[in-house]
Formats: structure tokens, C-alpha cells, sequence
């Protein structure tokens, strides 16, 4: 229980809620002091909508972003207050005012979530009006908060500059592992082979985000300023975690062929899981001490298992024979093999976090390094190219703007206490998606009404103010740890908070808080029935999208491969840049067939069809994640005529998808027939065997080991050919709507 607490307030999220509570309870305790409790209250609001704005990224961009924030709602409460007393000229101000606000999330997610800050603004401006120069005054007060904002969050980067990126980073360490475990899996008797691959999905989203936030806040740093010592130790760790996925991706072989090899043989199987699990497990440890900042001593032998490993080999082929057993033998090979690279990615993991200096280099893997970065860019362009019912946060833009003007006129209409909460719970609870609108609105009822009656029953017992406010503090900051890991959680102790808040400060609080859960429920409403009726922008119109996006993703994966396979060499950053976006895409891929299946049934067109092609293209990824290691681990053959015309078969095919979903016609030029292409794979086999046998003084064990790779990555391209032509058939029945 206790290294539970410690764990939950050593974590990012307890941090930066720790970080917004200090900024908004400091000037309340100092002013109130002071008699002016009004005062320091705004200044916490102003702090409270700054907040959000934080997140992970560079030290310079932190800083300008929340800058930019600070300003920005004290501007926008400025001319709400300057325009509010002319109605002809505020209801068009107004209606502009938020959809502009909402369709800036058109420039990605700092700007979303700069967005949500300014319309909280826009709602909580019309809880406090004012006029002539108290409305500057007003102004002012929030963009000071805004300011201890910022100096409250630089003096905790000061404290700990690397903590957040090493959270950040034992978060990827215990997610790398959880995927390597899930590859374990695969080699169990009767594995559900389905139910592990869509878990491995589901991974791979939270694995592209934890991945982009890492790269914000490392490589961030190795462009911009002077990289420390533990940066570089952390930038060897992320880089070997990417190449410890790739590897496992690139393991890529037909389990229920390897099943029907190995399961009269379960000593291999179990051996070689063992091993899969240790590596795993080892990964697990290194998080949890890196996480606790324990001494690291490793619990398993992993060049044991490797011996083990070894031996089981040694023993099958003894059982069957050298002959019987040679197709067999050479697969456990490449699955030692593969054991081999991750035990050496895990022990620079390891030697990064136990040494007391870093003594690694990158080997010009640093080279270039701000290329993995999303460009700070905010061209007009973007925004107007956006002003279309094609573009979700054009439609979400619309739906939350008519939704709020909605919300405003029945405030009017109903004999409602505060309209500006209907506005706020709206702003709140929206989103883009449907089901993660339905999900926030149940959550925050039950939130909500789950808040209030255990805040009622603890003010019926006792009118303490001291115990009061120091519940309020606590109940707000847990609230704000919660707000990302569990909304229902965190709605209930936002909403305690609001009810001490209230008890504090009004002697009628009951009255007051009455109003505010039918405010909530009010707004919960408004915002599900405006995301189910207001140009609703359901998942199967843009999955033709995220499938493009995914299918053009792997095409230039391959290009790089194919690319890397002519002119050997170094691996360039084009490619690992095409890895990077290939990783990307399919998790986007998955979180799209996510949101459709969080919506109603009716809407749910073709889901059957939209989750195939997801898993076909992870398996495409892992097809050609597969060439590519082997192409960077083995001395291959020159590119050969055959080789070529293989490769781009797939690849004309990927392309041929693409043009379907663009509803494109797209004819293969010199297309190429089965038989000529089984005749290809012929042909590589004999050229490969014809090199071989020209090659000086090879024995025949050597040989028929060589002649297996040569078969190995045959089998290889067969199985890229097959699942190209697979997505190509599969696309074609999805848009036949």
C-alpha cells in the first residue's frame, strides 16, 4: 500500500497537479490574509486555466506556450467585458470568438489543449463581469496568474529537470515489456493468437504516445541547449527500446506453422518462452528500480536461458535427426538469434542507469535527431484549409459552438442560477468522438453526484472551516491527479472540492450546490445529444483515412528497406524516420477502430472489415520490420533483378489500395502474374544457391545452413506478396459501402 502511494505521488500526473494546486492556493492564503480574498481568488483562476497548457515538450516551448496561454485568456476575458454591454456587436463576437477558439486544435495537441483553456475562459468570464477599468484590473490579475503559473512550474524543472523524462521513460520500459510478454504468449499450446494481437494494438497506441512525449522532452533538449550527462543516458535508453520493438515486430513467423512443428516437441517451446518471459521480466525490474531509484541487481540470468535455449536446440535436432530436423533448427536459430539482440539492447538499458558515468556513444545515431520532432509550424493555411465538413474539427468546431449558444438560451429561458456552469460543463465534456463524449458524460454525472453526496454527509457532520479547506485543498489536487487516469474519480473530487468551496464561503450552500448538479447534468446532456445530432463525424467515414494513412506508411517503410537493400551502409535517418511514422500510423490505425467501437451499433459500418485491415497492416509492419533487421544483420546478396521485381509487386499493390480508398482508379502498369511470381522466388533460391556454391571451400553443413536463410527470407517475401495482395483485396471490400 505504501509503495503504491509513493508510486502515485512520484507520478507526472500527481506532479503537474500538485504544481496547478500551489499556483491556485497561494495567492488565495496570501490575499485572504491580506483581506482581499477576491484578489488572490482571480489570480488562482488565472493560474487554474493556465495549467493545462503544460505539457510535455522542450524547456523553450514550455515557456512559450504557457506564456502564450497566460495571455491569451486575459485577453479574451478583456473583450468579452469590453463587448458585453452592446449586444449587436457581442452575440456575433461571441459566436466567432468560439469557433475560432475551438477550430485553433487544428494545429495539434498543444494548441487543443490551449483551446480548452480559452473556452473555459470564454464560459467563466460571464461568471464575473466588469466594467471600465476594474475589467482591466481583472485582466491583469489572471495574466499575473498565469505568470506564477510559470514560475511555480520552472522552479519544480529547476529541482528536477530529468524526472519527468525519466518517468517517462521507465513508462516505456514497462510497456516495451508488456509487448514482449504479449510475444511470449504467442508460443503458448492453444494460444488465443486473435485476442494476443489485438492487445499488442491496443499497446501500441499508448506505446506511440508515450513515445512522441519522450521525444519532445529528450530530444528537445539535445537540440536546444547543452545535453547533460543523464539526457544522453536517457536518449541511449529510448533509442534501444525503439530498436527492442522493432526487434519483436521482426520476429514475425507463422505461429500455427510453428505449432504444428514444435508441439510434439514442448520442450523447445517451453524453453524458449521462458526466455521470452525473462526478457520481459528483466525490463519490468529495470523499471520499477529506475522508478524508485533502488540499486538495480537482476533476477534472472538471461545468458542462462540463452544456454538453455541452446541446448533444447541441440536436443531436438539429436531427436529427429540432422536431416528431419533442419527446417526446424534453422527457425530456433533465428528465434536464439533474435534473443541475442534483445539481451545486448537490454544490457545498454541496463549499463545506462547502473554506471555512475555514461561512457556509451551514440555512434551517429544523434545525427539529425530533430527530424523526429513534430514541427512548431502554425501556417494560416492549415486553418483554412480546415473550413470544410470534411475536416472533424471543422464539424466539432460547429457542434460545440451551436451547443453552447443552445446551452446559453435555455440558462436565459429556465430559471437556471449560473448559466456560465452549463457553458463550462459543455467545454468540459465534448470531444471530438462520440464515445469519448458518451464515456465523459456518464463519468461526470456519477462524478458529480457521487462528489456531492459524500461532501453533503461530511458537511451535515462538521462546519469546521480549518478541516474544511484543508479537504477542499486535498479533494482539488487529487481531483487534478485523476483528471487523465480516471474522469469518474476525478470528477468526484473536483466536485467535493466545489461543495467545500461553496460551504466555505456561503452560509446557503445547499441552495447554491442544488443549482450546480442540474448545471452539470444540464450541460452532460446538451453535450451527448449535440455530438449524436450536430453534424456527428462517425468513425467509419474517416477510417478510409487512417487505413490510407497506415497502408502509405508501411509502402515507404518497404521503399527505405528496398532503398537500404540496394546501396547498403549505414542505416540512414529517412529510414528510421519511415519506422517512426510506420509505428505511428498503425497505432492510429487502432485507436480509430477503438472510437467506432465505443459508437452506437447502427454506426459501426463495416467495423468487421476496418479491424482485419488494422491487423493485416500490423502484420505487414512486422513482415517488413522482419526483412529489415535481417537486411541490417546479415551480410546479404546484391540486389538482384528478381529481388527487385518482388518487392515492388508489394508495393504496387499498397499502392493500388491507397488509390482505392481515394476512390482513385489505379491501374498496375506490367502487372505481374502468379506464376511469374512464384517463378521469382525459384529464381532468387537459384541465384542464391549459385552464389553459394561459388563462394571458396564451404562445407555441406554450412551450406545448408546458408541455403535456409536464403529460404528464410523467401518464406519472408512470400508472406509480404501474400498480405499486400490481402490488404489490396480486403480495401476493395470496404469501400464497396
Amino acid at each position: 500500500m505504501i509503495n503504491k502511494i509513493e508510486k502515485f505521488t512520484d507520478s507526472t500526473y500527481f506532479t503537474n497537479a500538485l504544481k496547478a494546486t500551489l499556483s491556485a492556493v497561494l495567492p488565495v492564503l496570501l490575499f485572504s490574509y491580506l483581506g482581499h480574498f477576491e484578489i488572490g481568488f482571480t489570480i488562482a483562476l488565472g493560474a487554474f486555466l493556465t495549467y493545462p497548457s503544460d505539457i510535455p515538450s522542450s524547456l523553450k516551448h514550455k515557456i512559450k506556450g504557457i506564456l502564450f496561454t497566460s495571455f491569451l485568456i486575459a485577453s479574451i476575458n478583456l473583450l468579452i467585458n469590453l463587448f458585453y454591454p452592446f449586444p449587436w456587436l457581442f452575440y456575433p463576437f461571441f459566436i466567432l470568438l468560439l469557433f475560432v477558439l475551438s477550430m485553433i486544435s487544428v494545429y495539434g495537441q498543444r494548441a487543443t489543449i490551449v483551446s480548452f483553456s480559452a473556452l473555459l475562459t470564454v464560459s467563466l468570464s460571464f461568471a464575473h463581469m466588469n466594467t471600465g477599468l476594474e475589467m482591466v484590473k481583472y485582466a491583469a490579475l489572471l495574466l499575473s496568474g498565469g505568470l506564477l503559473y510559470l514560475f511555480i512550474s520552472l522552479l519544480f524543472y529547476y529541482i528536477r529537470p530529468n524526472r519527468y523524462a525519466e518517468l517517462e521513460v521507465t513508462e516505456c520500459i514497462k510497456l516495451t515489456s508488456k509487448y514482449l510478454k504479449l510475444r511470449g504468449d504467442l508460443w503458448k499450446i492453444g494460444a488465443d493468437k486473435k485476442a494476443i494481437i489485438e492487445k499488442q494494438l491496443h499497446l501500441q497506441v499508448e506505446l506511440n504516445t508515450i513515445h512522441h512525449n519522450i521525444r519532445s522532452v529528450l530530444i528537445g533538449k539535445q537540440v536546444n541547449s547543452v545535453t547533460s550527462n543523464q539526457n544522453r543516458k536517457m536518449l541511449i535508453v529510448f533509442i534501444s527500446l525503439v530498436e527492442i520493438l522493432e526487434l519483436a515486430l521482426s520476429t514475425a513467423f507463422d505461429h500455427d506453422k510453428l505449432h504444428q512443428k514444435f508441439d510434439d516437441h514442448p520442450k523447445v517451446l517451453s524453453t524458449y518462452q521462458n526466455l521470452a518471459y525473462n526478457l520481459a521480466a528483466t525490463l519490468k525490474e529495470l523499471s520499477k528500480n529506475i522508478n524508485t531509484r533502488t540499486r538495480y541487481v537482476s533476477k534472472h540470468n538471461l545468458f542462462k536461458d540463452l544456454g538453455a535455449l541452446e541446448l533444447a536446440i541441440t536436443a531436438y535436432k539429436n531427436d529427429l535427426g540432422t536431416t528431419a530436423a533442419s527446417e526446424g533448427v534453422f527457425m530456433l536459430t533465428t528465434m536464439l538469434e533474435y534473443a541475442e539482440k534483445q539481451i545486448e539492447k537490454i544490457k545498454v538499458i541496463e549499463r545506462a542507469f547502473t554506471l555512475a558515468t555514461n561512457t556509451y556513444e551514440f555512434n551517429g545515431k544523434d545525427k539529425d535527431l530533430e527530424k523526429f520532432l513534430t514541427p512548431q509550424y502554425y501556417p494560416l493555411s492549415t486553418f483554412v484549409q480546415n473550413l470544410s465538413l470534411s475536416s472533424t474539427i471543422f464539424r466539432h468546431s460547429l457542434r460545440l459552438t451551436v451547443a453552447i449558444i443552445i446551452g446559453g438560451i435555455i440558462g436565459k429561458l429556465l430559471p437556471f442560477q449560473n448559466i456560465y456552469w452549463i457553458l463550462m460543463t459543455i467545454i468540459i465534456i465534448m470531444r471530438p468522438g462520440y464515445g469519448l463524449t458518451k464515456q465523459r458524460s456518464i463519468q461526470r454525472v456519477l462524478g458529480t453526484i457521487l462528489g456531492g453526496i459524500i461532501a453533503f454527509s461530511i458537511l451535515s457532520v462538521t462546519q469546521n472551516e480549518i478541516l474544511i479547506s484543508i479537504l477542499a485543498i486535498t479533494c482539488m489536487l487529487l481531483g487534478l491527479s485523476f483528471t487523465q487516469t480516471n474522469y469518474t474519480v476525478s470528477a468526484t473530487f473536483v466536485t467535493m472540492y466545489i461543495v467545500f468551496l461553496y460551504g466555505i464561503l456561503t452560509p446557503n450552500f445547499v441552495h447554491v450546490i442544488q443549482f450546480r448538479i442540474i448545471d452539470t447534468l444540464t450541460g452532460a446532456l446538451l453535450a451527448f445529444l449535440a455530438n449524436h445530432f450536430l453534424w456527428p463525424s462517425w468513425e467509419y467515414i474517416k477510417a478510409p483515412q487512417y487505413l490510407e494513412k497506415a497502408i502509405a506508411a508501411n509502402r515507404d517503410y518497404l521503399n527505405e528497406i528496398f532503398a537500404f537493400y540496394k546501396n547498403k551502409g549505414e542505416v540512414t535517418t529517412s529510414y528510421r524516420l519511415a519506422r517512426k511514422n510506420a509505428f505511428i500510423e498503425i497505432g492510429n490505425l487502432m485507436a480509430s477502430f477503438q472510437r467506432m467501437s465505443q459508437e452506437p451499433k447502427s454506426k459501426q459500418i463495416k467495423i468487421t472489415q476496418v479491424y482485419k485491415l488494422t491487423e493485416l497492416n500490423h502484420s505487414l509492419l512486422s513482415s517488413i520490420a522482419s526483412l529489415g533487421t535481417y537486411i541490417q544483420s546479415h551480410k546479404t546478396t546484391p540486389s538482384s533483378e528478381a529481388f527487385t521485381i518482388v518487392v515492388k509487386k508489394s508495393i504496387k499493390n499498397l499502392e493500388e489500395a491507397i488509390g482505392c480508398l481515394k476512390n482513385e482508379d489505379y491501374i498496375q502498369q506490367n502487372p505481374i502474374t502468379n506464376e511469374e511470381l512464384a517463378n521469382r522466388f525459384t529464381e532468387l533460391k537459384n541465384i542464391r544457391e549459385r552464389e553459394l556454391k561459388e563462394g571458396n571451400s564451404i562445407d555441406s553443413e554450412a551450406f545448408v545452413l546458408k541455403m535456409q536463410e536464403a529460404q528464410l527470407v523467401i518464406e519472408q517475401l512470400i508472406w509480404l506478396t501474400n498480405l499486400s495482395e490481402r490488404i489490396l483485396k480486403n480495401t476493395k471490400i470496404l469501400m464497396q459501402w
